[in-house]
């Protein structure tokens, strides 16, 4: 195992690779980072989009598709879940190691059905029935409408990474989705030990949101960089406040699993600042970081690790409190990044199933 990959461990902190590629799964490379300390995988539309667009690794499946008549719908869904069916059992020792902790892989369902509550639900029950395999996550957008299909998911056994949080008060209603659900499941007589959840909470982008916002403002220079990280910091404390008192104590007690905040976009943007500072700073129990390649590179070049998820509270509150006194809101900031996050994730898809139709009427031909 990679120092880096342990000494985080060692923490609380689990590293997932936020990237998946066929030709990394046939040639070792996928595997070699498992080795390393890497314990799950990401995936959403706008990876497999560069995967299938930027390379010639599904060619030879797509024309076996096309043989079956089959549509550039059919063909994404194909070559997706074989990709995650493939990832989820390379990482089934990691998954037993853990006893279920780590070793996951996670698919998103369409993006296009993020405000449809019903189609979300029956999207997630299918794909977690035919990838038919206790490791894999379905990916659910945090949207309003999509809140009460991630209880529903849970409630009848589905592993569900929920995407797209960026704001406390939104994450604190998914924590209640996911407990309200695994009650049921519970109470209906299942093990709660065997259904598991991530929250995947958005870090970098709120400051690529908020920083230019800051830039003419007078007296503003020291929050530049700094509301991202407090935002997540009081995220983590509603993630205490939840699962370390008495609202989850009972489950807790059956052999439940906490739904642990996963920091999902922590590659840095902005040059001028430090290649870990989305990671660095939020170390500490029960969290997950998925990072690409870039930033999975920057870890491992090493930083100084210590849980400072839980350091300095007074100071972000205060932070984000002066943001507010700046005229800059949290919450609309929040919301419309949530909005577009939806948005790029269902162009990607439009993108990657006009691709596979080019492709796929290209090899035709």
């Amino acid at each position: 195992m990679h120092t880096m990959f342990e000494e985080l461990s060692k923490c609380g902190q689990s590293i997932w690779y936020d990237n998946v590629r066929r030709d990394m799964l046939r040639d070792g490379s996928m595997q070699a980072l498992f080795d390393e300390g890497i314990l799950g995988v990401t995936s959403n539309p706008t990876i497999f989009e560069k995967a299938v667009t930027g390379s010639d690794d599904y060619d030879e499946q797509i024309r076996e598709l096309i043989g079956q008549n089959q549509d550039a719908w059919n063909i994404y869904d194909a070559i997706t879940r074989d990709d995650i069916a493939a990832t989820a059992d390379l990482l089934r020792p990691v998954y037993d190691q853990t006893d279920g902790v780590d070793g996951y892989v996670s698919i998103e369902v369409n993006p296009k059905l993020a405000y449809d509550m019903a189609g979300t639900l029956a999207e997630a029950r299918r794909l977690f029935q035919t990838l038919n395999r206790p490791n894999v996550m379905i990916k659910i957008p945090g949207t309003t409408e999509c809140i009460p299909a991630i209880e529903e998911s849970i409630a009848t056994g589905i592993n569900i990474n929920v995407t797209l949080i960026f704001s406390a008060d939104v994450y604190e209603e998914i924590m209640q989705a996911y407990i309200g659900g695994l009650q049921r499941y519970t109470d209906a007589g299942n093990d709660p030990s065997r259904v598991a959840s991530v929250a995947s909470f958005f870090v970098s982008r709120v400051d690529s949101a908020v920083d230019p916002q800051l830039v003419d403002k007078p007296d503003a220079s020291d929050l530049l960089g700094k509301i991202a990280i407090a935002n997540s910091k009081i995220a983590y404390q509603r993630y205490l406040k939840i699962f370390e008192g008495k609202a989850f104590a009972n489950l807790k007690a059956k052999g439940a699993r906490v739904q642990r905040p996963l920091w999902a976009s922590t590659s840095t943007k902005n040059p001028t600042y430090s290649p870990t500072l989305y990671v660095d700073t939020l170390v500490g129990p029960n969290t997950v970081n998925t990072a690409p390649p870039a930033t999975i590179d920057a870890i491992k070049a090493g930083f100084e690790v210590s849980r400072k998820v839980t350091e300095n509270i007074d100071e972000a509150k205060s932070d984000l409190a002066k943001l507010e006194g700046l005229g800059i809101l949290l919450a609309k900031v929040t919301e419309d990044l949530r909005e577009a996050g939806v948005k790029s994730f269902a162009k990607s898809f439009e993108q990657l199933l006009a691709a596979i139709e080019s492709k796929r009427s290209a090899i035709a031909s």
